[in-house]
C-alpha cells in the first residue's frame, strides 16, 4: 500500500479534544506549521506563511496526547497525511490531516520530562545477560567487582 508519511514540526493551536468512541480513544487537534527564511534585506528571520494541519491520534497515543499537550507548545507529529477535497456551502474546501503514528515535544524549545502510561499492570522480566563487547578485566578482583555491581543493578521493567 502507497501511502505518504510526513513529519511536521510545529505548534498546539488547538487544545486537544479527546472522545472514547466504538472503536477506543481517538483524539484531535490542529498543528500549525510557519515556514521561517532569513530575510538579508531586514537582517533577520520572518514569518513565512502557515499550513495548519488537523492531527488525529488512536487508542493509546491519543489518551497520551490528550494529556500531554496544550495550546502553543511546540511538537513534532509523524503520520499518514491525507488530504480531503470537499464542496461546502457551494465551495470547494481543500483540507489536509495526518493520522499521526508518533507525537512529541519539539526539545529544540524547552525540556520535556517522560513518564510512561497505559497498562496499569508492571511486569519484571528476568534479568537478560549482557554481551561481552569489553576486552575482560586484567585481574580477577575487578571481575568480581563487575560481576557484583551488574547484579545489585535492578531489574527493567517492561
Amino acid at each position: 500500500m502507497n501511502e505518504t508519511m510526513v513529519c511536521a514540526v510545529g505548534r498546539v493551536a488547538t487544545q486537544p479534544v479527546y472522545r472514547e468512541t466504538a472503536s477506543g480513544p481517538s483524539a484531535r487537534f490542529r498543528l500549525a506549521v510557519t515556514a521561517r527564511y532569513w530575510d538579508r534585506e531586514k537582517n533577520t528571520w520572518t514569518d513565512g506563511h502557515t499550513n495548519f494541519f488537523t492531527v488525529w491520534a488512536n487508542r493509546q497515543l491519543a489518551t497520551n496526547t490528550a494529556a500531554s499537550l496544550t495550546v502553543g507548545e511546540p511538537v513534532i507529529v509523524q503520520g499518514r497525511l491525507k488530504v480531503r477535497t470537499d464542496v461546502r456551502d457551494g465551495q470547494n474546501r481543500t483540507s489536509a490531516d495526518i493520522d499521526a503514528v508518533a507525537i512529541g515535544h519539539d526539545l529544540a524549545w524547552g525540556t520535556s520530562a517522560f513518564r510512561r502510561g497505559g497498562k496499569q499492570e508492571t511486569t519484571v522480566s528476568p534479568p537478560r545477560p549482557e554481551p561481552d563487547w569489553e576486552t575482560p578485566p586484567e585481574d580477577a578482583d575487578t571481575a568480581r567487582e563487575l560481576t557484583a555491581e551488574r547484579a545489585a543493578e535492578p531489574a527493567l521493567l517492561t
